[in-house]
């Protein structure tokens, strides 16, 4: 498993306007939704995906990756590691640039079935620190 460098990584944010989050959460105390919010306050257009939740900072939310009716530039997910294969499946229809998984999660499965589809894959780095640091 191999990210990209941090060139492309600053590229890749740079880029990107619309980020479908997986496993954000509701809950203003979770992780997840704490780089959701810093996210949407950097100017990405995020799309939360879980099933269990109606809305989160005031968007939308669908159930699964399937649900995504247009196309996203970064699918960012909040999911254990265990459950990443799943969500790989899950991103394989979808029209997305970049399957990012947050700091501390990674599964060399889902890294495999990521890059098969196509995707640039970035896992165990979080999202809001490489914005933070990389795209001034």
């Amino acid at each position: 498993m191999e990210n990209p460098n941090q060139e492309e990584i600053k590229r890749i944010l740079t880029n990107a306007k619309r980020i479908a989050i997986v496993g954000l959460s509701g809950n203003s105390e979770r992780t997840s939704y704490q780089i959701g919010e810093a996210l949407q306050n950097a100017g990405y257009e995020i799309i939360p995906v879980n099933p269990n939740v109606d809305e989160v900072l005031g968007v939308k939310a669908i159930s699964s990756l399937k649900e995504l009716e247009e196309p996203v530039d970064i699918i960012n997910v909040f999911r254990r590691s265990e459950f990443l294969p799943d969500v790989a499946k899950d991103a394989e229809g979808v029209q997305a640039d970049v399957f990012w998984t947050q700091l501390g999660l990674y599964n060399e499965e889902a890294y495999e079935i990521a890059k098969r589809s196509g995707f640039t894959v970035v896992m165990d780095r979080c999202i809001k620190v490489d914005h933070a640091v990389l795209v001034k």
